[in-house]
């Protein structure tokens, strides 16, 4: 290996660094208002059906944080900022360059945020919300990392 091509190399640590560097320059503002929608709009159409209780907050406040989580990730590997558009292009570049990589960081926020709601929310069994978590996390992961593979492709 040349020195070159050593000192071009990205270790995994950095890799982590750069994945959640390119996710806090994302839409974070819009992404919740987006989320404050969606997440108001299902706990009115659980009111209206005439369901009340904990359940119906816990799933709307759920839906509220994976619509969050996935338009902020999505923004976050388009290079969509809420902050200067002079901001960080070589961190926009590699988070367009390794969507999947920046979409473990939402996914693994939506995880531990599903997690926290429904034990606190809820009296659902420990295993029941990891299993909830798990596949709210695999959405946004999908959301975000097909969206930032379209988008290069498209490129």
């Amino acid at each position: 290996m040349s020195r070159s091509s050593r000192s071009s190399a990205v270790s995994v640590s950095e890799q982590r660094h750069l994945a959640v560097a390119s996710v806090t320059l994302g839409p974070w503002r819009p992404a919740a208002v987006v989320g404050a929608l969606g997440g108001g709009v299902s706990l009115a159409l659980h009111v209206v059906h005439g369901h009340f209780g904990l359940g119906i907050l816990t799933g709307a406040v759920s839906v509220a944080a994976l619509l969050f989580f996935s338009v902020g990730g999505a923004g976050s590997v388009l290079g969509y900022t809420s902050r200067g558009a002079g901001r960080d292009h070589r961190i926009k570049r590699w988070a367009r360059a390794h969507p999947w990589r920046v979409a473990a960081v939402p996914a693994a926020a939506m995880f531990c945020t599903d997690l926290v709601i429904r034990q606190v929310l809820t009296s659902q069994g420990l295993f029941s919300t990891i299993w909830t978590g798990l596949w709210h996390a695999a959405l946004v992961a999908a959301v975000v990392g097909v969206v930032g593979s379209v988008a290069a492709a498209r490129r």
